[in-house]
């Protein structure tokens, strides 16, 4: 693992990147500011490596407003209704940034946090980086002292393995992941509508409104455009989802302890698969409808409508009101565990 300065924040704080790499020459590089995966190598059918996640090469465009490239999201990823938790009978207001609702964490989000990191080598020689973070009592409005500590680890395999551990001094809703938007053929190599998806989810909860909040209601992806459980071409259901955007996919009522496959995504120009297993209830799936060229990647090209697409492991946003869709609480005394596994190979 190497380490070195990525730049200086406007209010004086140092940022550092840390890079990892396996034995197959893969590798993974990870900044202090919002734990950003920054860049992520992997190679293609022909042993060609390339930079598979979207973002920038400098600290400033990742200060400067951008859509969260690469980011860990929290306390709660994806959007809570209005901002409203209900906790034991008492009523928090959260930081309502995305009007009408409050949206990946807030204002200041985990995504713009400086987080401590860690090096750190598995008993089977991975490489890991321990990033932590403390989210104090009302950050964000949100109750209660957290803990978290994220460890991303690159393994042999070529596997991006994200697992997250977070405490509390009071019951508090978590719900993490991260945004790293994926282009198989390589950042800047243009759209993914070449991309094959597949997500394995019986049901999905539909947007309410325009604002694309949430309606709580659980549904069967049969006979839906949402339907992804056989592989389909990028290009053919962009226009179908709703507004172009993509949808929550409900996986399970509960957390597992061990990852499960959920999606994969094949990329027949490059040959290169990618796989996502999650312990979460979870899936939001993101087209990068949003991006409009105004973001110009490591590149140095623009990155246009649909150059990226995200597949964010998480619970329900809205887990405090619907339990039933999944328990997304940190308890004192109880830690709560989360993994998320990006596993790349080849066709």
């Amino acid at each position: 693992m190497t380490s070195k300065n990525f730049g200086t924040l406007p209010t004086g704080e140092n940022i550092e990147q840390h890079s990892l790499t396996n034995s197959a020459g893969a590798s993974l590089e990870v900044i202090t500011y919002g734990g950003i995966i920054t860049a992520l190598r992997m190679p293609d059918a022909k042993g060609a490596l390339a930079d598979v996640v979207l973002g920038y090469d400098n600290l400033e465009a990742y200060v400067a407003r951008h859509p969260y490239f690469g980011a860990i999201i929290g306390r709660i990823a994806g959007r809570v209704s209005c901002g409203r938790l209900s906790l034991g009978g008492q009523e928090h207001q959260l930081v309502c940034n995305d009007k009408p609702n409050h949206l990946h964490g807030g204002l200041t989000g985990f995504d713009k946090r400086i987080w401590n990191a860690t090096p750190v080598i598995r008993s089977d020689g991975a490489e890991s980086l321990r990033l932590t973070y403390h989210s104090p009592d009302g950050e964000e409005g949100y109750p209660g002292n957290l803990d978290i500590a994220i460890t991303y680890t690159l393994t042999a395999q070529n596997e991006l393995i994200i697992e997250s551990e977070a405490t509390a001094d009071r019951e508090t809703p978590l719900s993490l992941t991260n945004h790293s938007y994926f282009n198989l053929s390589g950042e800047g190599s243009g759209s993914v509508a070449a991309h094959e998806i597949q997500i394995l989810a019986d049901d999905y909860v539909p947007s309410a409104d325009e604002n694309m909040t949430l309606s709580g209601r659980l549904e069967s992806v049969a006979d839906t455009s949402s339907d992804f459980r056989t592989a389909h071409k990028m290009s053919d259901v962009i226009a179908k989802v709703y507004r172009g955007h993509g949808d929550n996919y409900h996986l399970r009522p509960q957390a597992i302890a061990e990852p499960e496959l959920t999606a994969r995504v094949v990329d027949p120009a490059s040959g290169r698969v990618m796989e996502v297993l999650t312990t979460e209830t979870n899936l939001q799936f993101y087209t990068g409808l949003s991006l409009d060229g105004t973001d110009t990647g490591k590149s140095g090209r623009a990155y246009k409508a649909h150059g990226g697409l995200c597949l964010e492991c998480q619970g329900y946003p809205d887990g405090v009101s619907r339990p039933d869709l999944g328990d997304i609480l940190v308890r004192p005394g109880t830690p709560q565990r989360r993994t998320t596994i990006y596993a790349f190979s080849t066709i």
